[in-house]
């Protein structure tokens, strides 16, 4: 997984950059908080970060309410990572919008651990919203379902929204997940075929 290292102090930050690509991540740095920030606002962020709390420009608990504003689906998952360990410190990082905080110096058996939950939180995170998306589309197919339908008065095709007729059985088709059978309804079998019995 791609993972944000924020870090201004270049041996800590290198330290770090080692121990995840170790474990097989893919390394992302950035030597202070603006240049972070800069990272995490892009489109294709990384899906987890490990900031310092205190660097230039922007500390890491600036960041992390940097990122929660941008109110994304699949939100950054966001480790403080600091030699602030009192209680105090803890609650204001979680508060700022932090998802963990580890303590420097870091443990590596504890940070793995911890990358994993992110890896884990991360994931659900994305099922959640690709099912969110999922049933959106669903949705707007329905919704489409609704009001006028232009139908044809002597072919009976219908007028898609590009315009374009086409027949019921594909037009049902396209924006439900039914499939159409097909059958002859008894007026008809008795026009066809004459028998008066039925209708």
């Amino acid at each position: 997984m791609r993972i944000l290292v924020a870090d201004d102090d270049t041996v800590s930050r290198k330290v770090l950059e080692r121990t995840l690509a170790g474990w097989g991540h893919e390394v992302v740095s950035a030597a202070d908080g603006e240049a972070a920030w800069e990272v995490l606002r892009r489109d294709d962020a990384p899906r987890l970060a490990v900031l310092d709390w205190v660097m230039p420009g922007l500390e890491g608990p600036d960041v992390c309410r940097l990122v929660r504003s941008l109110n994304r689906p699949v939100p950054t998952y966001a480790i403080l990572l600091t030699s602030k360990g009192d209680r105090a410190d803890v609650v204001a990082g979680l508060d700022s919008g932090a998802d963990d905080y580890v303590t420097k110096p870091f443990d590596r058996a504890e940070l793995e651990s911890r990358l994993r939950v992110g890896e884990r939180v991360v994931s659900l995170q994305q099922g959640l919203a690709d099912r969110v998306k999922e049933l959106e589309e669903s949705l707007a197919r329905v919704s489409r379902l609704h009001g006028l339908l232009p139908v044809c008065a002597w072919c009976k095709r219908i007028r898609n929204d590009g315009d374009y007729w086409q027949s019921v059985e594909e037009y049902v088709t396209e924006l439900t997940d039914l499939r159409v059978t097909h059958g002859i309804c008894p007026p008809c079998l008795a026009r066809e075929c004459g028998d008066t019995s039925h209708g």
